[in-house]
């Protein structure tokens, strides 16, 4: 089946919407609980098609799972295939998770190249080099990472990049292994500390998850927990630039305020009213936006995975505004079909120069991959006229009936399934 979007803008949206649970925890969290010896249940878990994925990869290789609504059981005491299956693995970015937690499960693992949106090079080398100091022997063959090790032992690891994939793939592998491990210049984000959470929660000994250096004594098992995942940050940072771009007034339910503040604060340089509680945000369009610039980084910086949207909402600001996209080299794929609803917009290598427009119209475009997928509804929310989106699978993956939550305040959207 493939599904399409209908919206029709110029409608400010207003009301409530809760946050799902984080998409990139999820999918971590669901690898990490292979490493347990009971049953985990992973409470506020995302209904997205990723999630089904990873579901179909742990089954095939011996876990019992059971979704159920907003949460998930998994019984991995079954686990005995290393081997993930290649179609899937091929489906997903977050794929790359099992090798780390199969490694500390089996002692080897069989994962082929990650799939997933093309935003860029991902590359597996830092994830290659912590697990190989941990003692894994890793080569590639027919385009499959095949690792093995008889005994992983600790050891100190400096990441040249603060790669949040390598920081959890090492997290995964170094919780069962013998001795301490030491992740110098680790990620900081909030999803890396949800799963340095979990695992604290099935008995493992970390500490530092959030900070840039993360230390992890390895425990000979794993037993199960009952855990709840973070809110998911990225989609409350795109009910953030759909309130501002409709000029709406839309408070955002069951979120991390403080995890959003280079969000709010960029919002507010552009003239909009933010306002922060313990856990919601209320924002609310106060006319057209101020032109500015944005530079993405890793956290607590400007998220890569809110470019898109925002330069959506810079698109009809006044003046010229200018983002730098510091973290993937093709997150531009998008503009085309921004240009298509009459977006001024020029792209230098990492460099986006937008130059305000009074409004967009609304056409036929298509998904280029999930956060594109994203910024073109904010696009067609805010455009004149019909605006048909096209590769919705690519928005599916990670955000939860957002047709829905998005006709609960006031939009004009249909699915249209063929």
């Amino acid at each position: 089946m493939k599904d399409r979007l209908v919206i029709r803008g110029g409608k400010a949206l207003q009301g409530e919407v809760r946050v799902s649970g984080s998409k990139n925890s999820a999918v971590a969290v669901l690898a990490a609980a292979l490493l347990c010896d009971g049953v985990c249940i992973v409470e506020n878990l995302p209904m997205i098609e990723d999630v089904c994925i990873l579901k179909a990869m742990m089954e095939a290789l011996g876990a019992q799972v059971e979704l159920r609504e907003g949460a998930v059981h998994v019984d991995a005491t079954g686990v005995c295939c290393h081997h993930a299956p290649l179609e899937l693995v091929r489906q997903m970015r977050a794929s790359n998770y099992l090798i780390g937690a199969l490694l500390g499960r089996l002692g080897k693992a069989q994962v082929g190249i990650p799939g997933g949106c093309d935003i860029g090079t991902r590359p597996m080398d830092l994830h290659e080099k912590g697990l190989r100091a941990l003692g894994a022997n890793i080569r590639l063959s027919r385009g499959e990472y095949v690792c093995v090790a008889n005994q992983l032992t600790g050891a100190e690891i400096y990441l040249d990049q603060a790669s949040v994939g390598a920081s959890i793939n090492i997290m995964l592998a170094a919780c069962k292994a013998k001795g301490r491990t030491t992740i110098v210049n680790a990620a900081r984000e909030p999803h890396v500390v949800d799963v340095a959470n979990f695992l604290n929660s099935m008995g493992a000994s970390i500490k530092g998850a959030g900070t840039d250096t993360i230390r992890i004594n390895g425990v000979p098992r794993l037993h199960g927990s009952t855990y709840s995942i973070l809110p998911d940050m990225i989609e409350t940072g795109t009910w953030m630039a759909i309130a501002a771009a409709t000029q709406g007034d839309i408070t955002i339910r069951d979120c991390v305020p403080y995890h959003m503040e280079s969000v709010s604060a960029k919002l507010m340089e552009m003239g909009m009213y933010v306002e922060e509680g313990e856990d919601y945000l209320r924002v609310k369009g106060t006319g057209r936006p101020h032109a500015i610039s944005i530079s993405t980084m890793y956290y607590p910086g400007f998220p890569t995975d809110l470019q898109q949207p925002f330069a959506v909402l810079l698109s009809v600001a006044d003046g010229s505004s200018v983002i730098t996209e510091n973290i993937y080299e093709s997150r531009y794929k998008y503009i085309d079909e921004l240009r298509r609803m009459g977006a001024k917009v020029r792209v230098v290598d990492r460099i986006a120069m937008i130059d305000g427009v009074d409004a967009l119209w609304g056409t036929a475009v298509s998904a280029t991959d999930l956060r594109a997928g994203a910024a073109l509804i904010v696009a067609g929310l805010m455009a004149d006229g019909t605006t048909t989106i096209s590769n919705v699978k690519y928005i599916d993956r990670g955000y939860e009936r957002i047709e829905k939550k998005l006709q609960v305040l006031g939009a004009d959207i249909t699915r249209i399934t063929e």
